[in-house]
């Protein structure tokens, strides 16, 4: 599995477990690697398995991912995230913690329903867009402002007179999408 030659190093692992007042919590680092899983909130069972998968890849390789939070690919990627023992983080659009789907780790309660996109886009190295509406569409656009990589599972194309290369990395498949997710951030690609 290729996935494994873009293993990071220890101090760039999701988390470490420490014990505080006998409570379990997450040490942060800073260098950690944040990755977007973005679409639909209702989906497919095919799209969820795809989703899953995605996340479960972004799990064993020991990144962060951040998703919107609640349903349909959001929910299937957390999953797939958490049964690799992942750490996963979900930029809700509502007021309460209660709209976080049960495989969100850190819920984070924003209140700003679909502006809650640029916190998304902003807070991830790379976005991997797994179909998606217009939400996903407006993800996928904050992201290539912001220069964020976003790589696409049966999501988007985009076109545009004057555009060297597409802005949506296109990925057959989910290891090819959580491959190439780590080899452009080792890279430091930017979105065009």
């Amino acid at each position: 599995m290729i996935v494994e030659t873009f293993w990071v190093s220890r101090s760039m692992m999701a988390r470490e477990p420490i014990l505080d007042n006998g409570r379990k919590r997450w040490k942060m680092n800073s260098n950690q690697i944040y990755i977007g899983v973005i679409g639909d909130g209702e989906c497919s069972e095919e799209v969820a398995q795809i989703a899953h998968e995605v996340g479960r890849r972004i799990g064993v390789a020991g990144a962060v991912l951040v998703c919107g939070g609640q349903g349909g690919v959001m929910e299937a990627a957390a999953r797939g995230a958490k049964s690799a023992g992942g750490l996963t983080v979900g930029i809700l659009p509502g007021v309460s913690r209660e709209e976080a789907n049960a495989y969100i780790d850190i819920p984070i309660v924003t209140g700003m329903r679909d502006a809650r996109n640029v916190v998304i886009a902003r807070s991830c190295r790379v976005l991997i867009a797994v179909g998606g509406m217009f939400g996903t569409l407006s993800e996928i656009a904050l992201a290539c402002k912001f220069g964020v990589p976003v790589i696409g599972l049966r999501t988007w194309t985009i076109d545009r007179p004057g555009l060297t290369h597409p802005p949506i990395v296109e990925a057959k498949d989910p290891e090819e999408a959580v491959e190439t997710a780590f080899r452009m951030i080792q890279k430091e690609r930017k979105c065009p």
